[in-house]
């Protein structure tokens, strides 16, 4: 198992930048994969990156280019770095873990990200 806390989100102007921190309970390179989702209201929830515990990453297209996904084994924690923000990027930020392949999925409570002007 593992606990997920996330951190960094805010309010900010179309074309700001954030970073989004998720702190895991246990060493991260003990878990195949991490990753940021977000959900818009009336929207499903959808992927936005990850990260493997080898370093892969996936990106939305509609991010690529403009996010970062990383991870700090050290610290056991997985980040979002969010610039040129638009308001269609507005929604709750969900970090996710795997520890498997094919295990359960762990899930944080969420922050919120708004983009406004």
């Amino acid at each position: 198992q593992v606990q997920l806390v996330e951190s960094g989100g805010g309010l900010v102007q179309p074309g700001g930048s954030l970073r989004l921190s998720c702190a895991a309970s246990r060493r991260i390179f003990t878990i195949y994969a991490m990753g940021w989702y977000r959900q818009a209201p009336g929207k499903q929830r959808e992927l936005v990156a990850s990260i493997t515990s080898g370093n892969s990453t996936n990106y939305a297209d509609s991010v690529k280019g403009r996010f970062t996904i990383s991870r700090d084994n050290a610290k056991n924690t997985v980040y979002l770095q969010m610039n040129s923000l638009k308001p269609d990027d507005t929604a709750v930020y969900y970090c996710n873990a795997r520890i498997t392949l094919f295990g359960v999925d762990y899930w944080g409570q969420g922050t919120q990200v708004t983009v406004s002007s």
